[in-house]
């Protein structure tokens, strides 16, 4: 028994360290850069500059099976399946718009990078193109992310913009900052395009 407890123990302090690790991995990965432009209480208004993404199209109609087919291919990718074979570093968050009418998966190139520096992918479905600048209304949550939590936040969200008289533009999104296998300190994100006037 006492045995049994000491290796117990072992384990539990590998797991603990190794999360750890990742959550310090992740905390250090460059993130996509905005301007908070209002803080209200449970979500923010803020700017989205212009930004270059890999995107790929696809009709899956769920978080979980948009997740799974979506992300092989742009991580394919960036880690080397391209015309210069060179891999690309991660970045966070990751972008999925989810709805009936199709869905698509982005990950922000790093700064590093523009259109015109970044090499072809060998995969036709991987779109490389730059957006434009945005205003959004987002709001967090912890944990792992389902379809369940990403409706119940967008509807939270929603309400409260309708509260406050906020127009909402195009489907609202998610955006994931952590790798799958990373248990503690996860953060998500639903946001949706809005309608601002920089006098509000």
């Amino acid at each position: 028994m006492k045995k049994m407890t000491i290796a117990f123990l072992i384990i539990l302090l590998i797991i603990t360290a190794f999360q750890s690790f990742m959550a310090i991995s992740t905390s250090k990965i460059e993130k996509q850069q905005y301007e908070v432009i209002k803080k209200e209480k449970d979500f923010e208004i803020r700017y989205y500059p212009p930004a270059t993404y890999a995107t790929i199209e696809s009709s899956a109609k769920s978080y979980k099976e948009l997740g799974s087919s979506g992300f092989r291919k742009i991580a394919g990718y960036i880690f080397g399946d391209n015309s210069t074979s060179v891999k690309i570093a991660m970045t966070s968050p990751v972008h999925m718009d989810i709805s009936k009418e199709g869905s698509s998966m982005s990950f922000v190139m790093p700064s590093v990078y523009d259109i015109k520096t970044l090499p072809r992918p060998n995969d036709s479905n991987v779109k490389i193109h730059k957006s434009e600048g945005e205003h959004v209304a987002a709001i967090s949550f912890g944990g792992f992310a389902n379809d369940a939590s990403i409706k119940k936040y967008a509807d939270q969200l929603e309400k409260s913009l309708d509260e406050k008289g906020i127009k909402t533009i195009g489907h609202f999104r998610y955006l994931g900052y952590n790798p799958p296998y990373q248990i503690i300190a996860r953060k998500n994100e639903v946001i949706v395009t809005v309608e601002w006037n920089k006098n509000k």
